[in-house]
């Protein structure tokens, strides 16, 4: 588990989207909401830098954070971020307060390993697609994991990882699979590549070798 995330904000009262652009002018500061938990929202003030800093960090986007509201530390964890739509740069940030007796819906990073000795790749010549990188889970608070692992070394080509496959920690649960086994999707698929695709589809077309006679079938069609 990482190192316990806190983040610094200011309370402001000045409210709607005019007060939000003027913030924006302000390029040091990042206009924020914190809001749940059967509370206000209070609207807040960030500093650009230190949302920055703490969007490097993975865990940032899906565990607990401690946000420090001038001295009044809440429990939250980053529910929106909206970026400019043409530039690298975070426009607002919308925090969600957790409660510890209310499960909570989260999307957790799956980290795929043994990728270069899968079987599928290694032996077998094929790539890893991946159809998904996070999963959507269920959980109290404090059962939020850090990361979901995958192991890929025994996927043959042509084999595929489902969400069902995925191995979750007690009390933690896949929202897809709470829909049915019909919501159990492929998570990674080991492919052939593309050129050896298109080898094995010529192969399967090519023309009957020097000798061989055709079918009846075949000569029906001729005529």
């Amino acid at each position: 588990m990482s190192d316990k995330l806190e983040i610094a904000a200011v309370a402001r009262d000045d409210l709607g989207k005019g007060a939000s652009r003027r913030l924006r002018r302000n390029a040091d500061m990042i206009p924020a909401i914190i809001y749940g938990a059967g509370k206000d929202p209070q609207p807040l003030s960030i500093i650009r830098k230190d949302l920055e800093k703490c969007l490097e960090s993975e865990a940032f986007f899906s565990q607990v954070i401690d946000v420090n509201v001038d001295g009044d530390v809440q429990k939250a964890i980053l529910k929106d971020l909206q970026r400019h739509p043409a530039k690298d740069r975070v426009m607002h940030a919308d925090f969600l307060r957790t409660d510890e007796k209310v499960a909570l819906k989260v999307n957790i990073p799956i980290h795929f390993i043994n990728e270069e000795s899968c079987r599928g790749v290694k032996l077998e010549g094929g790539i890893i697609e991946h159809q998904a990188l996070e999963i959507e889970l269920l959980c109290l608070p404090s059962a939020i994991p850090e990361y979901l692992e995958v192991d890929m070394a025994d996927v043959g080509l042509g084999d595929s990882v489902h969400l069902s496959d995925v191995i979750l920690p007690a009390g933690v649960e896949s929202v897809a699979l709470s829909y049915g086994e019909d919501h159990d999707e492929a998570i990674a698929t080991v492919i052939a590549p593309r050129g050896l695709k298109s080898d094995e589809d010529a192969d399967d077309g090519a023309a009957p070798a020097a000798g061989e006679v055709p079918s009846a079938q075949d000569e029906a069609g001729e005529d």
